[in-house]
């Protein structure tokens, strides 16, 4: 399974839009207090829509409290990263739970925590007129690469609702 995690992330529209991707993508959410918002939230609750119901999500304490409850391959999303979030080999041939973790709005993921693990820190590439995307974009961007490797598992990859061939029909 793939998982997004959000280390002390603070603005509720962007955790609200990063609930809706994970429900779109059958991805597990990760929050790791302080969060910067109450989960109950009006704008949270606005920005996940009505999915929220469908949404898998754990809360923790603190990234202690997230590390010693879940074990597998973390990748860390980095404006400091060296290589592209495209250079790495999403494919899970090995079954291991992956981990996408990205920092709050306002200072990323601690350095800390960054320099324990070098080789998985990753970027987006962009140009030099921004800092950083909106963590919401970000998390879409990296998920779907990740999902394009893992030839989008059991995502439906025609429209369910109206049928494949409503184009086609008058």
């Amino acid at each position: 399974m793939n998982h997004i995690v959000l280390f002390e992330p603070e603005i509720p529209q962007n955790t609200g839009n990063i609930m809706r991707t994970c429900v779109a993508t059958n991805t597990k959410l990760h929050l790791i207090k302080p969060l910067g918002f109450c989960l109950d939230d009006a704008h949270l609750k606005r920005s996940g829509v009505n999915y929220i119901d469908k949404l898998q999500y754990e809360v923790y304490e603190n990234w202690d409290d997230f590390k010693s409850k879940n074990q597998g391959i973390y990748y860390y999303l980095t404006r400091y990263g060296r290589r592209p979030h495209t250079d790495f080999d999403y494919s899970n041939e090995e079954g291991k739970e992956l981990y996408f973790i990205f920092g709050k709005e306002s200072t990323g993921i601690p350095k800390e925590i960054l320099q324990k693990d070098l080789k998985h820190c990753l970027r987006i590439p962009m140009s030099d007129n921004v800092r950083a995307l909106n963590v919401s974009n970000s998390v879409a961007v990296v998920i779907y690469e990740v999902l394009r490797q893992q030839n989008y598992n059991d995502l439906w990859k025609e429209e369910p609702h109206k049928g494949a061939d409503y184009l086609e029909r008058e």
